[in-house]
């Protein structure tokens, strides 16, 4: 597995596979083509369904110029073998003669893939980890009687610390940045803002159900923020990056846990969101939002349960719920924006993570269905999906709304 610096990505919304892939691959091919006279882009499958509400064109503009010199081509019913998030770039010089095209993939979290046919991103994934099963990891921590942020220790660079930490400090920048920002979302839905007000109105609550109002409020303002193109933590995507900080944010106000504390559940979480990425995929376009909220709500989990003293068995057992209750579930955003339901989705899965943690620590740890078979599942449902049900917007709730 990779590093936990390819999974935990500081940048820009609304979408790590439709906005953040596509510029970096932009920004790649222009390296190597930078004299050309004209830029052709053909963006496949859901890249082009949702690329306008993804905010894909203007991604890609801002590396070209956007002017006369690029061209953008949308082609959302076809995909190609690989990935749903196909793009092909091709350059010309002043005579129109091709100097040069690439195929690349967008599949998720901002990771790029040039599938089958490496070329130039051969040598940028370098695999830190020897283990890419959570089972196989597990049994590590049995047997040296550690837990799952110290395999990160023993595996990472010393600098994974600082890392952590700027990740950390930004989820919660995005949280109070959210917070503090009222109106409406960019796009024609014109939503408002809603976690100002559930901020506020939480605080009004009683004990007993202020946790779950600020909870929602904290996983609402980092959505909002992402919906509106702020700088966010992909944890694991742009779509579901406000899971994790709404958990995070909100255990360590109310139990004031250290910095280090939460850096140790940051680690652990990446490790899960890590094993379904290696092992599946976190692309909503592949698998659905299974693999972006419930992958998240999976990461939530397993932070909260090691904030609180779980064993590698319950951390495990607290992920494998967060992401097994999220099995089937579709892709299928409104105009193609990251609003709704993704918006509400991820303030359900931060609650979700939290009741995952309590029940896993009422038990022993021992169940019948492993992470890595949940995982297995996610995997092959979110490939039985239609594909209008990933990330398309030509079905579920999407149905009949076109920007």
């Amino acid at each position: 597995m990779e590093s936990l610096k390819e999974l935990y990505r500081i940048g820009k919304g609304p979408s790590s596979s439709h906005t953040m892939g596509p510029q970096k691959a932009a920004k790649i091919f222009n390296e190597h083509y930078s004299d050309a006279k004209k830029i052709e882009v053909v963006l496949y499958g859901s890249l082009a369904a949702t690329g306008r509400g993804h905010m894909t064109d203007t991604a890609i503009k801002e590396v070209f110029g956007g002017d006369d010199r690029l061209n953008i081509i949308w082609q959302p019913s076809v995909f190609l073998p690989y990935h749903p998030n196909g793009m092909k770039f091709s350059a010309y010089d002043e005579g129109g003669n091709l100097c040069g095209e690439w195929t690349v993939y967008s599949v998720g979290g901002g990771a790029l893939s040039e599938g089958d046919t490496p070329k130039w991103l051969q040598d940028s994934h370098e695999d830190v980890y020897e283990k890419n099963y959570l089972s196989e990891i597990m049994n590590w921590c049995n047997t040296h009687g550690r837990n799952y942020w110290e395999y990160v220790k023993e595996n990472e660079n010393s600098d994974i610390w600082d890392y952590l930490m700027e990740v950390w400090n930004m989820m919660k920048e995005s949280v109070e940045r959210g917070l503090d920002h009222e109106g409406a979302l960019p796009g024609p839905l014109n939503i408002p803002r809603k976690a100002p007000t559930y901020y506020v109105k939480a605080r009004g609550y009683k004990q007993s159900l202020q946790t779950r109002g600020l909870v929602y409020a904290y996983a609402l303002a980092v959505s909002e923020e992402n919906a509106s193109g702020g700088t966010i933590v992909t944890a694991p995507t742009c779509g579901s990056c406000g899971v994790m900080p709404a958990v995070l944010y909100h255990l360590s106000n109310s139990h004031n846990f250290s910095d280090t504390r939460i850096l140790h559940a940051l680690a652990t979480a990446g490790i899960f969101g890590n094993v379904v990425k290696t092992n599946a995929s976190i692309s909503g376009a592949d698998v659905g939002c299974q693999g972006e909220v419930g992958v998240a709500c999976a990461m939530a989990s397993a932070a909260a349960c090691q904030l609180f003293g779980g064993s590698p068995s319950q951390i495990e057992y607290a992920a494998e719920m967060g992401l097994e209750h999220h099995l089937g579930m579709t892709c299928d955003p409104v105009c193609g924006l990251v609003q709704i339901p993704c918006i509400e989705r991820n303030a359900f899965a931060a609650t979700r993570a939290l009741d995952a943690n309590l029940y896993a620590a009422y038990s022993d740890g021992k169940h019948s269905v492993s992470f890595d078979r949940v995982v297995e599942v996610m995997k092959q449902t979110g490939h039985d999906i239609p594909s209008l049900y990933k990330e398309t917007s030509e079905g579920g709730l999407a149905k009949d709304y076109k920007l």
